[in-house]
């Protein structure tokens, strides 16, 4: 069990945080399911002593209590929420995946507090202006999302829910299950990583905490990712990097390239024969930048 957190609302959130108190915080962002057992792979905290992690259960996964119809801005009240608890002003911001855009709903609407955002494999607005959202997507997410968008236009209400519904039961018997259900999708990239014994550990564990509860999580993820963000992404001062593999399916480059074109001053790194789940690896070379970009060095 992590640590209790109570949001200004009064909802219970589960946060942890790993590393040197010290350190330079930095608040992690987990994927879509997930939790925050899932935001760091073995031996990480001790090859970077620098750093203070803190990383909470998004609301519905887990134990971290539910919040109907949160959007994605309603990260930042959570994330500070979390700060506040361990005693953390300003913060650096990683999401990886479907934490991506709750990492830059931190730096768009924590102006203060957030010194510098990195996503890795994120996702673009909704409604991103010239962007075809769902183009090169794999056929896995666009069914979610598909049922995302015709429960909020009234066209299914339904369909989401028991869809992940009955996911999240298969999850909790197997966890192997939902990687199963990924693995016809997976670039010839990311079969490799997911086939890593630290990454399936991680994937494995992080899968089976985030449905333990219920599926709610994964569907509040979901329906947020569709609806309006409740922020501009134009709007985040803060230093940005956006790393991406040019091989990802799940979550297309086309996302980050959007997102490199709308975020002043956004660094993109675009990376050749890497699929979606390369980001795992990539947090060694994000945790440099940040470092750069917080102490100047």
């Amino acid at each position: 069990m992590g640590h209790p957190v109570r949001t200004d609302d009064g909802r219970l959130l589960v946060a942890e945080e790993w590393g040197d108190p010290a350190g330079t915080p930095v608040m992690l962002f987990h994927g879509t399911p997930g939790t925050r057992l899932g935001t760091l792979l073995p031996g990480l905290v001790e090859e970077h002593p620098g750093f203070r992690f803190l990383a909470y259960d998004r609301p519905g996964y887990g134990e971290s209590e539910r919040a109907p119809g949160r959007r994605v801005g309603d990260a930042a009240g959570d994330a500070a929420a979390v700060a506040d608890a361990f005693g953390v002003e300003r913060f650096a911001v990683v999401g990886r995946s479907g934490g991506g855009p709750h990492a830059l709903a931190c730096a768009a609407l924590l102006p203060d507090r957030v010194r510098a955002a990195a996503v890795l494999v994120g996702l673009a607005p909704p409604d991103a202006a010239g962007l075809d959202w769902h183009a090169d997507m794999t056929p896995f997410n666009v069914h979610e999302y598909g049922l995302a968008r015709a429960h909020l236009d009234g066209r299914d209400p339904g369909g989401l829910e028991r869809d992940l519904a009955a996911r999240a039961v298969a999850v909790r018997r197997d966890p192997v299950r939902l990687l199963d259900d990924l693995g016809a999708d997976l670039s010839p990239h990311d079969r490799p990583v997911v086939a890593d014994p630290r990454v399936r550990t991680v994937l494995l564990r992080t899968y089976r905490e985030a449905l333990r509860v219920s599926h709610h999580g994964w569907l509040d993820d979901c329906l947020a990712f569709v609806r309006p963000w409740g922020f501009d992404v134009s709007s985040v001062t803060a230093p940005v990097l956006l790393w991406h593999g040019l091989d990802d399916a799940f979550s297309p480059v086309a996302h980050t390239r959007w997102l490199a074109g709308r975020i002043p001053g956004a660094e993109p790194v675009l990376v050749p024969d890497a699929g979606h789940f390369a980001a795992q690896y990539a947090l060694p070379e994000v945790l440099r930048w940040l470092d750069g970009q917080v102490t100047g060095r």
